[in-house]
């Protein structure tokens, strides 16, 4: 009885997946391009947004700046190169490398930073990012 339970629920039921990056809100404005929900983004993955926009203006090559309307990026950039670049800055700065769950810290110790998970307690050297390219 319990196999034909189990056969009849929806497979999303199974699945122990509670962190996900929300998609990239926004619209372009003549040569830029405007991100509206970047503070929900970096809120969600537990970050600065200083930080976010760092490693995101570094990694698309554009100048950008932030202001209360969200992230405005000095070129035309597609909303999914925004969203992989976001990916690849959680796979490094957010998610652990041993357990792959989103509850880390990022620590300074010296001249080095480390992530540091609050689930399973593993430490792992992270890139600092040393460059502002903001406008």
């Amino acid at each position: 009885m319990l196999k034909k339970a189990r056969s009849e629920m929806p497979e999303s039921v199974f699945q122990s997946e509670r962190f996900e990056i929300p998609k990239v809100a926004g619209h372009l404005q003549g040569n830029r391009t405007v991100v509206s929900n970047f503070f929900q983004i970096a809120d969600t993955l537990g970050r600065s947004p200083e930080h976010l926009l760092k490693y995101v203006l570094k990694e698309l090559a554009t100048p950008g700046t932030m202001n209360n309307v969200g992230l405005i990026l000095g070129a035309k950039v597609p909303a999914s190169r925004v969203n992989e670049k976001i990916r690849k800055y959680a796979t490094e700065y957010v998610l652990c490398p041993d357990c792959g769950k989103p509850d880390t810290k990022i620590i300074k110790e010296g001249d080095l930073s480390y992530i540091r998970c609050q689930a399973c307690g593993s430490k792992h050297q992270v890139k600092e990012m040393k460059a502002t390219l903001s406008t």
